[in-house]
């Protein structure tokens, strides 16, 4: 079943969407710029995530913070997903996939500027009120480009076409760190160091400066923020959602969130996807503090090099996967990545010496599929098309493992007195990939038998 694509005003656009919408919300074929559009949108929260990990280091020093209390950052950062996911999806709703965006685009820029008076009145809890905005904005980001990227196309592709863009995502991750190695960290004698030498006022001032120095990626960021919400203003872009059958009443978004949590499939791929993020989060969220640990002759700057490395291989993984994608069903590919990364972190454990720096890296790229994977497989478990923008929203959700987990491992960290060692909560995360993927390969769902036996085709 096909429908038209004039979708009312908040529809109309300069960049005319030319194709053809079927009834489930997918379409016929891929539109070229919108595709690009929304993919574009990946590097922009990849670039505030990998911030986090530079304003951990640089806040557990200014602040004087424990590495628990440090890892609060993502916390904040992962309870906007939380709070604003279902939020988001009730947006899509009652608007479009466009229109939300837009206005978690201005939500972004918002959280970006709360920095300044944040950074002005020098406390954590207003950096965390202002990562928590910026968060929220991000939520409805996501919410809305995860789903809308595997529905930009037909269906058999939909895993594939999300990969590609998350692929995106580690370019905006470089960019962020880049923009915090130059911007924020200095030459030199690493911060903690630099603090230790004074007292008093003197180290009030250099606290106050260094806060300063936060502020300058987020300069940046805005104006881009700002380029993107006029060029979705000014794009016209499909539906992305199911016909509708005026004879069955429309279901509310609390009814339909209890639908799905009784849906044990898709449950379990909500848990799967809280553990991968989790994973994600904490590697690159500790990466900085493990090369520091280990060798503290070197600074933030030098160390901030080992996670761009790690964001290189988690680009290459994701490429590497999406060409095995194409020749070997995905959960396959997801399930020897986990089982490498499994043993890497177990390599790490026996191994304690700055060669973990290195292993790090390894395991980001070993991450390479695994979002996009749980996701749309995930997805795959619905069988009422009218659900996915709940659904869609309810696994961005498991963002919040991103909050979990860094606190987790930074909590292990302090108890043990060693970074290595709080590393080997990762066999839990990887533990969950492994078994989620074996238990699909040798039973599969139907309708996510039926979906990998079409992306084969």
């Amino acid at each position: 079943m096909e429908h038209s694509t004039n979708n009312g005003p908040h529809e109309f656009g300069i960049f005319k969407f030319r194709g053809k919408e079927l009834g489930n919300g997918y379409l016929s074929k891929a539109p070229v710029l919108q595709f690009i559009l929304v993919s574009l949108l990946f590097p922009m929260w990849g670039a505030a995530a990998s911030l986090n990990d530079i304003l951990i280091t640089q806040f557990k020093s200014i602040f004087q913070l424990s590495n628990l209390a440090s890892a609060y950052v993502q916390s904040a950062f992962s309870l906007g997903y939380f709070v604003m996911a279902i939020p988001a999806s009730w947006l899509i709703k009652k608007t479009s996939y466009r229109v939300t965006i837009i206005i978690g685009l201005l939500l972004y820029l918002i959280g970006c500027a709360l920095f300044f008076p944040a950074s002005a009145a020098a406390t954590y809890g207003f950096f965390l009120l202002a990562l928590f905005v910026l968060a929220t904005g991000l939520t409805i980001i996501e919410t809305s480009a995860d789903t809308y990227s595997a529905l930009l196309g037909p269906e058999k592709q939909r895993t594939l076409r999300l990969n590609i863009s998350q692929t995106f995502l580690p370019i905006g991750s470089i960019v962020g760190i880049l923009l915090g190695k130059y911007l924020i960290f200095t030459n030199g004698a690493n911060l903690d160091e630099k603090l230790s030498k004074v007292s008093g006022s003197a180290r009030v001032r250099l606290g106050e400066e260094a806060l300063q120095k936060t502020l300058q990626p987020y300069k940046y960021i805005i104006i881009v923020i700002a380029i993107m919400i006029i060029l979705f203003m000014i794009t016209q872009f499909p539906s992305g959602k199911p016909t509708k059958n005026k004879a069955v009443k429309e279901q509310s978004t609390g009814k339909t969130v209890m639908q799905l949590l009784k849906n044990h499939n898709f449950t379990y791929g909500m848990f799967t996807l809280f553990m991968y993020v989790g994973l994600q989060v904490s590697v690159w969220s500790f990466t900085i503090r493990l090369a520091l640990t280990l060798n503290p002759a070197i600074n933030e700057r030098t160390s901030s090099n080992y996670v761009i490395g790690s964001y290189i291989a988690f680009f290459i993984g994701r490429v590497l996967a999406d060409y095995l994608m194409r020749k070997i069903p995905h959960l396959k590919v997801l399930f020897w990545y986990s089982v490498l990364g499994f043993i890497a972190i177990g390599t790490m454990m026996i191994d304690r010496n700055f060669s973990g720096v290195y292993i790090a890296i390894l395991v980001s790229g070993l991450m390479g599929p695994g979002y996009a994977t749980i996701y749309t497989e995930t997805l795959g478990f619905i069988e009422d098309p009218h659900q996915t923008e709940t659904a869609g929203a309810m696994l961005v959700m498991m963002v919040v493992g991103g909050g979990v987990w860094p606190a987790i491992q930074g909590w292990v960290a302090d108890i043990t007195g060693s970074m290595t060692i709080s590393f080997a909560v990762h066999f839990f995360t990887f533990g969950a990939m492994i078994i989620y993927a074996y238990h699909y390969i040798k039973h599969p769902f139907d309708g996510l038998a039926e979906g990998a036996k079409n992306d084969q085709n």
